[in-house]
């Protein structure tokens, strides 16, 4: 049976999407070059911006990278590079995957072959990412509204209600991580370590440049920690 996963389809598939969305974003920046020079901004200055811009992407694609990888294993190349490069997140796209293996008995921690299971996880990754364009569509304005009206009301229990949104977020993730043993245990800590020291050098030490390298170091370490980890559970040391 022909693998689905990296046929040529699917990276004619993805070639497309990614192409469409480099055409784009280059509409963009010509639009954004003509509106800033009609409204009199120095040639230099768009292109200080431009530049500056185009370096601090880079880096957060970092991210990005790591998580196609971590996808390829499972579910081919495309795929994941399809998702990823357009509204895509790790923190969706990997509980979504595995939320949709597990409905047919299996995880990504394997391999999908079967057709029926690939397009299930297809599927699942992509409409929970739709169902998020519509909402914002919709109800970005009214809920803008009702925050800026929250803080303005009382801007401690504003602060308090987004913090608690993403500390929920956070814990759902964190009981995966909890329940794989050992070594994930240890490989959490270890990324969170990492994470803390970057948090202490952008706020004690000022160093804010270093936000857009927080994420993207932090995963690298956790894979490489992870990777020792296993060697050395392997040779009996853990």
């Amino acid at each position: 049976m022909a693998d689905i996963r990296n046929s040529p389809f699917m990276f004619a598939l993805g070639a497309f999407i990614a192409l469409f969305v480099t055409v784009q974003s280059l509409v963009f920046i010509i639009n954004a070059w003509k509106e800033g020079t009609r409204l009199g901004i120095s040639a230099a200055t768009m292109k200080k911006a431009l530049i500056g811009s185009s370096v601090f992407s880079v880096v957060p694609s970092i991210a990005i990278l790591l998580a196609v990888l971590t996808l390829a294993g499972a579910l081919g190349l495309p795929l994941p590079w399809i998702r990823l490069s357009v509204v895509g997140a790790i923190t969706y796209e990997l509980p979504a995957a595995e939320t949709a293996a597990q409905a047919f008995g299996t995880s990504i921690k394997n391999s999908i072959t079967d057709p029926t299971v690939f397009s299930a996880i297809a599927w699942a990754m992509s409409l929970g990412s739709v169902f998020a364009m519509i909402l914002i569509t919709l109800f970005t304005k009214r809920i803008q509204s009702g925050i800026h009206k929250a803080q303005l009301k009382d801007t401690a229990w504003a602060g308090l209600l987004i913090s608690a949104m993403f500390m929920g977020l956070i814990s759902a993730f964190l009981g995966s991580s909890l329940a794989g043993g050992l070594i994930s245990i240890l490989t959490l800590l270890s990324s969170a370590a990492v994470m803390a020291l970057f948090g202490l050098l952008i706020k004690k030490a000022g160093l804010a440049k270093l936000e857009n390298f927080a994420m993207p170091v932090s995963m690298i370490a956790g894979m490489t920690v992870a990777a020792l980890y296993s060697l050395a559970s392997k040779g009996g040391s853990l």
